[in-house]
Order: structure tokens, then sequence, then C-alpha cells
């Protein structure tokens, strides 16, 4: 059973078989109900027109024995003690009235009835009862709607005349209706099992397409190739082409990692053939070894492995803390030591890795001492109550503006020979970029007022950040610059 309803066609043809199975015989109990009242209602009306006539002609002074009785309708006329004073000729027995013989009395006594409710002399009352019973008429026994009515005659009694109105039309009708829906209902409901599975089949189709399409992506390992796009406006286009989006962000990825992985190969490779070459002529020639630039490889090598092992961690989503960080003091801190670095600094406190904080002010204050001619200038300001912003200018020679977005790109060195000299592998402000960006920030690159690059890293501030104090007396958030 469950791999029978294990496509979506057919649960959707069974989810959709099964409502209008419902619907159908709710609706079909209604109409039944609805035309059973009606009839009965009908008959109700057809046997209160005969009770009347019959009590009129009584109200007249017409005898018990000379009354006009209805053929079509079967008429019994009682006192209030039961007794059966009229009856229909063909009728031979009734239940459901309450009187107990068909035959009238030979001689029915007169006297006056002495009811509040009674009509008057000659009058004739209001239908006080409807009810149901059966009556035989001609030796055939069929249901009836009965209907009650009072009326004094001129001898001053009141008597009762019940009047019958038959079912058989109803029950007939109700039974004709009832044979009809049972033979039409599973006619119905296969029409619409047939017309589900067939609607599904085609709104399903590009679906099929789709995964066969991505089977073959799947088997093949083409990221370049696309799902069809189905020629529609609905949910299983958006399907198509948010699909396609993924593939193309997948291959954008993929292909990213592949130069990553080609380019730390380069940058590796040149160190270790170094180091190599060294310790092979040191083998050979011990006197001639290189020690200092042994040294200077193997600090290369450990950079950028930690570098790399950063960059992987990042791309694996690695999750921010959540320490508060003193920026200006954390700036303070990374610039000591560095020669021609000045700090200008406003108190302002962010969220997140100190590590990985540290790391970004590392990597801007060293691309800058590698590019300034003489100062560095740091400057550490609150924008706002919600941003703190950090300054790293140099006056050396800027970034032209076609590349100031192409500089935080893995492995991207302007100045390929004098960063190789240096030892840089072109990773340090993609690593700064992308911390800056896990922590809800940016990093971009302007033209500083010396004329050099200037480097904004610009993040939120934490939240109590705007109600700190920067000194005894200072309003909150006022600017304090040390």
């Amino acid at each position: 059973m469950r791999r029978l309803f294990g496509s979506v066609r057919a649960r959707a043809t069974l989810a959709a078989t099964a409502v209008v199975a419902v619907a159908l015989v709710a609706a079909g109990a209604v109409v039944l109900l609805s035309l059973r009242s009606n009839l009965a209602g009908q008959a109700d009306t057809a046997a209160d027109s005969a009770a009347r006539n019959v009590a009129t002609q009584i109200a007249q002074g017409v005898p018990y024995r000379e009354l006009d009785l209805d053929g079509d309708h079967p008429v019994q006329v009682v006192d209030r003690d039961g007794r059966v004073l009229a009856a229909s000729e063909d009728l031979e027995a009734i239940s459901g009235t309450g009187a107990a013989e068909v035959t009238p009395v030979s001689s029915p006594d007169a006297g006056r009835d002495d009811d509040e409710d009674a009509p008057e002399v000659g009058e004739v009352g209001e239908i006080t009862w409807h009810g149901q019973g059966r009556a035989t008429v001609d030796g055939e026994s069929v249901a009836y709607r009965f209907a009650q009515v009072e009326v004094t005659d001129r001898s001053d009694r009141t008597v009762r005349v019940y009047a019958g109105a038959s079912l058989q039309a109803q029950q007939d009708a109700v039974h004709t209706a009832a044979t009809v829906m049972l033979i039409g209902l599973p006619v119905l409901l296969a029409v619409v099992a047939w017309v589900t599975w067939a609607v599904t089949r085609r709104a399903l189709r590009p679906v099929e397409a789709i995964r066969q399409e991505m089977a073959a992506i799947t088997a093949s390992e083409d990221l370049a190739r696309r799902v069809p796009v189905p020629d529609t406006h609905d949910e299983v286009a958006r399907l198509a082409r948010t699909t396609n989006e993924t593939l193309a962000a997948l291959e954008t990825s993929v292909e990213r990692q592949r130069r990553f992985v080609a380019d730390a190969s380069h940058e590796l490779r040149s160190p270790i053939a170094s180091l190599r070459t060294q310790l092979e002529v040191a083998a050979a020639h011990p006197a001639l070894l290189d020690l200092d630039g042994a040294v200077e490889d193997t600090v290369r090598l450990q950079h950028l492995a930690a570098d790399l092992l950063l960059l992987a961690r990042l791309d694996a989503g690695e999750r921010v803390a959540d320490a508060r960080v003193e920026l200006a003091a954390l700036v303070r801190e990374r610039a000591a030591g560095r020669p021609g670095v000045t700090v200008r600094a406003q108190a302002a406190e962010v969220t997140g890795s100190r590590g990985q904080l540290e790391r970004v002010l590392d990597n801007l204050l060293d691309n800058a001492r590698r590019h300034a001619r003489s100062a560095v200038a740091v400057t550490v300001r609150r924008d706002g109550d919600h941003h703190a912003v950090v300054e790293v200018a140099d006056d050396g020679d800027g970034v032209p503006a076609g590349d100031r977005e192409r500089i935080f790109e893995r492995f991207v060195r302007l100045d390929e020979a004098r960063a190789r000299d240096d030892g840089g592998a072109g990773l340090g402000l993609a690593i700064a970029r992308d911390v800056a960006t896990r922590h809800g920030g940016t990093l971009t690159v302007l033209d500083a007022p010396a004329g050099g690059a200037l480097f904004a890293l610009r993040l939120p501030l934490a939240q109590s950040c705007p109600g700190v104090r920067d000194g005894p007396g200072a309003p909150a958030g006022a600017p304090r610059w040390a």
C-alpha cells in the first residue's frame, strides 16, 4: 500500500477522489432529506385540504352518512371518545390516528361536548395535528401523512376529522433519486480520479524532466548544465529557476575551490622549493648554508599555512563568537611596536571573535606598512549609535579605482614581485573582508587624505555600546579621542 501511493500523482488522485466522494455523499444526503421533507410537506398540504373539505360539510349540517368523502384520500371522522362516525368507503384499516375502528357506529349519540377549546357550532377549527401512519385501501396498505381538524356540527357535537395523503410518490421519488446517486456516484468518482491523474501527470511532467536532468548532472559532474525551465509562471517554473541558480552558485563555488587549490599549491611550491634547494646545498656544502633564508622560507610557510587554515574554517561556516571586544584598546594593542603607526581612537565596543578581529587588524596594518612611504594613521570612531569604524590610512600610492574590489580576491597581488619579496601571498585582504562580513560588517577601500589608500572597517556596535560613557562627566556617545 505504501509503495502503491508512493508517488505524488497517486496521492493527489486519492486525495481528490476522497474529497469529492465525501462532498457528493454529503450533498446527496442533503438532497434526499430535502426532497423527502418537501414531498412530506406537499402531502401535509393535500391532507389538510381533504380534512377541511369534510369538516366544512359537517359544519354546514350535512349528515355523516351523506358526507362527500374524497376517494383519493382516506377520511375518518371520530368523536371525542374515539368512536368512528364516518369513514371512506374503500378504507379497510387505518393506524396512526388513534381511532380504534373503521366502521362507523349505527346511531351516533348527540350531545354537547364541554370543551372550552372546541369551535363554536357550525365552525371549523385549525389543523391541530400532523402525523404519519398507514391505511389499507382496497386491500393495499400504504404509508400516509394524516392531518387532524376539529369541527362542531349542528347538534353541538365536536368531532375530529382525519384525512390522509399517500406517501407513495415521496417514497418512489426518494428511491429513484437514491438509485440514480448510487449509480452515478461511482461513475463520477471514476471520472474525477481519471481527470486528476491526467492533470497531475501533465503538471508533474516538468518536475520529472528536472529530476532526469539533475540525475544526468550528478552522473556527469558537469555543473555547467542547467535544468529545463517550463514556459509557465507557476511553482514548477520557480523551482526550475531556483535550481538553476543553485547550480550556478555551486558551479561558482566549485570553480572557486579549484582555483583556490591551484593557487595554494602554487604559493606553497615556491617556498618549499627554495627551502629544499637550500637544504640540498647545505647537505653538499655545509659552509654555504643560508640559515636566515631557510628560517625566512619556513616562516612564510607557517604564515601561509595559518592563512589557509583560517580560510578553510571561514568557508566551513565557523561560528562567530559573541564576546564583547573593546575595539579602541584592541587597535592600540595591535599597533604597539609598529614604527610609523599613529592611533587616534574613540571608545567603541563590538561583539565578535577577538582572535579573528586581531587577524583583521594585523592584516590591515601589515598591508598599510608594506605600501606606505613613511606613516600609517589608524582612526577608531563611532558612526552614530549602531556602528564602529576603523580606518587605516597610508601615504603610499593608493589603490586604482578599477582594482578596489579585485584586491579582496584570494591570491591577488597588484605588485606581484614586491609582494613575493615581502612574503605576502595575496590572502590578507581576502581574509579581512571574510571576517568583517561574518561579523555583520563591511571592509572597503577609499582614497586617503595623504594620497594613499584608506581601508574602512565598519562593524556593528554591541547593544549597550550607545550608553557607554567615555570618561567622567562625558555624555553617552560623546567623542573621546586618545
